[in-house]
Parts: structure tokens; sequence; C-alpha cells
């Protein structure tokens, strides 16, 4: 493959070159799982994993998914000024201190299970924050513009967006990164979310819509109709065939940014965690510009946004790891699905094989 392979991405890093994965390799990994001391396929979807972990890399063994690094990213969204979230916009500025304090729940998480965390400030209200060790400023703006009146951002600042992400990734990659993942914080985003969904998979806002940070159903009546006047107003942009002008119709800063480091960790061949319903967005758009992602994408668990399930339907990333009716965002699932991951390669590589053990492997089918 070239770099012209895939003409969608082409128009926003002509660079940038995404092998996809290769079957082969996935039927080389199943047939050393099949010779391990087990049962074949007793170990279920560790196995799964383990494969296509392998074939991400290209049959490099052995499988490492440490050091792995958390990108939760925040923005706000101009659209906030419709009165769709239950809390006031200065809750994204207040929420990242708390996440820069490691008082949120993903900091508590990324500690439990081993990762890395970075706060990446893609364009929150108010200005730059002060320096930090765990952030990174990478400000598209001071928050989008209300997508229910026009454009969220403009197609050049989506595909910087998408441009910076990547860059994160590829910098983390060179730090020796052998894993990465997506989380998000910005108030007012499951909206922006949910009209992304209705644009590039075709579904009705009335059927997507949910309560994100706690809307009461009258709200949610609200929100669903301030999206369906968003994609009216964005008629012209919002086409399914057109990622990258969705993204800019109604995305958000951070939702774009999340969008290039999953594709800039497909670029690296390292697996790449997608959180819940917001990151799923970033995917969807992600996988729209270059469709070799999906080899490389993670979904890590099934919101309890209500929205979620139907848009899984449309994503080609098979069935979430997790369901523990999550809905927080930050990063949380993806924060606890990666244990999976490390267990799937400690299975790969350190499980004895039928002949090292002296076991015959007929007593084991």
């Amino acid at each position: 493959m070239t770099q012209h392979a895939y003409p969608l991405l082409a128009e926003v890093a002509p660079d940038v070159v995404v092998t996809p994965v290769n079957p082969a390799d996935e039927a080389a990994a199943q047939a050393r799982l099949d010779n391990l001391t087990k049962p074949r396929g007793s170990l279920g979807r560790l196995e799964e994993l383990a494969r296509r972990l392998y074939a991400m890399r290209g049959g490099e063994t052995p499988l490492r998914v440490d050091p792995a690094m958390m990108f939760t990213v925040a923005g706000d969204h101009g659209v906030a000024a419709q009165g769709v979230s239950p809390f006031p916009q200065v809750v994204t500025r207040q929420m990242v201190a708390n996440l820069l304090a490691g008082g949120a729940g993903v900091n508590v998480l990324c500690r439990t299970g081993g990762m890395d965390f970075r706060l990446v400030d893609a364009g929150c209200v108010g200005g730059p924050f002060p320096p930090h060790e765990k952030l990174l400023d990478r400000r598209l703006g001071d928050g989008t513009a209300d997508m229910s009146e026009g454009p969220a951002m403009s197609r050049e600042t989506a595909a910087e967006g998408v441009r910076r992400g990547m860059a994160l990734a590829a910098g983390e990659a060179a730090r020796g990164a052998r894993c990465l993942a997506t989380g998000e914080m910005g108030i007012a985003n499951t909206t922006a979310a949910t009209a992304m969904y209705c644009a590039l998979l075709d579904l009705d806002p009335d059927a997507m819509t949910g309560p994100g940070a706690g809307a009461g159903p009258e709200r949610v009546r609200h929100k669903a109709a301030v999206i369906r006047r968003a994609l009216s107003v964005n008629a012209a942009l919002c086409r399914k065939d057109d990622p990258l002008g969705v993204l800019a119709a109604v995305g958000g800063f951070e939702i774009a940014v999340m969008a290039g480091v999953m594709l800039g960790a497909a670029a690296q061949r390292l697996p790449v965690l997608v959180d819940g319903f917001i990151c799923s967005a970033a995917y969807v758009a992600a996988v729209r510009l270059c469709p070799a992602l999906s080899g490389y994408a993670i979904l890590s668990h099934a919101s309890a946004e209500p929205g979620h399930g139907p848009a899984l339907e449309n994503l080609g990333l098979g069935a979430p790891l997790l369901h523990l009716d999550m809905r927080l965002g930050e990063g949380t699932g993806a924060a606890v699905a990666f244990h999976l991951l490390r267990c799937a390669a400690a299975i790969f590589n350190d499980m004895a094989t039928f002949d090292s053990a002296g076991v015959t492997g007929d007593t084991c089918g």
C-alpha cells in the first residue's frame, strides 16, 4: 500500500501510511494458540486479542502492550449555549483541573492498571491552562462554534486537529509506547458525537440521543431537536461519504484530535483502545478516512448511553470487550480494558506448548 491508497486520509495527511493487518498473521497466531496447553479456543476473546496483537505488529514477538499511554482529550462546544447539558460549560475547565490533579476516575484507573496519562487541551474555553507535567497544549481554538447555527469549525481546523492527534501518537511511539488509548472531557460532547453518528451512519436523532451527563427526559428531547437542527443547518457538509466535512460541521476539537490519535496509532502499528460513546464517534470518522484503522482499534466497552448500541452495529469492530454499564467517559472503560490486553499478550508469550510441557494434545481436546 502507498500513502495514496486512502484518498480521504491523503487530504489530511498525504505522507501518513497505514498498513492493513495481514490475515495470514492472524492465522499464524492462531496456530500457536492452538498448540498451547488448553482446549482449542478455550480462552475465548483473549485468543482473539492475542491474534490481533500479533497481526498488528506483523508477527513480531514477544507480544508487548507496555508501556501504554492514555490521552484524555478535552475541548469545549459552542452548542452548550443551547442548554443541551445539565452542567454549565465551566465544568469542562474545572474537570481539567481535577484530571491534572489526579482526582478523576480515569486517573485512578490508569494508576490501578499501569497506564501512563496525559491530558490534551484541544480547545477549552478560557484560554490556555498553566503549564503542567501531565498537560499537552494542542489547542485549536477557544471552544467550537455553535453547530446548531453553522459549522462547528472549518474544514482545515478539523484536518489540523486530526494531524495533531497523529503527531501525538507518533511522538509517543518514538518514546517506546506499545499501546495507546483515547478518552475525552467536554460539556456537550455527547451532542456533537450523536450528531456525527447520525450524519455518518444515517441514524435518527430521536433514537440516538441520550442523557449524556444526566439530562432528564425533557432535556433529552430538546437535545435531539438541537441535533436535528444542526444536521439541517449543516446539511451540505453532513454527507456520510465525507467524514472530514461531518467532523467540521458537527464535531468537536477533542473528537478531531482523538480521531488523529487513532489513525496515528495505526500508522505506527500500535493497538489503540477506543473508549465509549464519544470516542467511538471519533473512530467512525477516522475509519471512514482510513478503513485500515479497523485492524488496530479495539472497542473497550459498551457505553450505557442508549445510542451506543445502534452505533456499534455499524462500526465493524465486533463486540466490545466489556459490558459494565459505564458512561463516564474520560477513557475509564479503556483503562479497565487494558488489563485484558496484558492478559492476552501473557497467554501468547508464556503458556507452555503441548510438546514443552509433555502433555498429549488429545487429552485437552
